[in-house]
Formats: structure tokens, sequence, C-alpha cells
């Protein structure tokens, strides 16, 4: 059987341990979406008769949706790149 090199044992040992020092509720904002997802459609349903605010707070939560998935795919949130 092979033996694999001491410089990947000691890299997967340190990718380990950043996983188990994670916490587990450290990942609910890749969940936020399941939020805001159903929403949008229950805005634009709900509020057909007042289209100014209909449209406005459609326009409003999309605006924060495309904040948080920028928020996400930046390095603002990624500690092990620093």
């Amino acid at each position: 059987m092979a033996s694999w090199p001491a410089s990947s044992d000691s890299s997967n040992q340190e990718a380990a341990a950043a996983i188990r020092k994670r916490k587990p509720g450290h990942q609910i904002k890749f969940l936020i979406p399941l939020i805001y997802a159903p929403v949008l459609p229950l805005i634009r349903l709900s509020l057909r008769r007042n289209p100014v605010v209909r449209d406005r707070l459609f326009t409003a939560v999309l605006v924060g949706a495309f904040a948080h998935g920028f928020y996400l795919v930046t390095d603002l949130y990624d500690v092990e790149s620093k």
C-alpha cells in the first residue's frame, strides 16, 4: 500500500480542523433564499390592487436578494481566504 506524502497529511488535518471549527448555525446564510424566493410571488399576488406599493416592495426585496447573493459570492464571508 502506498503512503501519502507528509505535506498532504498535514493539509488534510488542517482542512479537517477548519471544518470542525465552524459553528453549526454558521451556514444559515445559505438558507436565506428559501425565505425570500417564495416572498416575491406572494408580493405580486397579494398586492394586485395597489400597484405602486407592489412594485416598490418587489423591487426592494429583489435588490436585497441580489445584495445578499453578491455578499455570498465575494470573499467577504470567506475567512479561509485570508
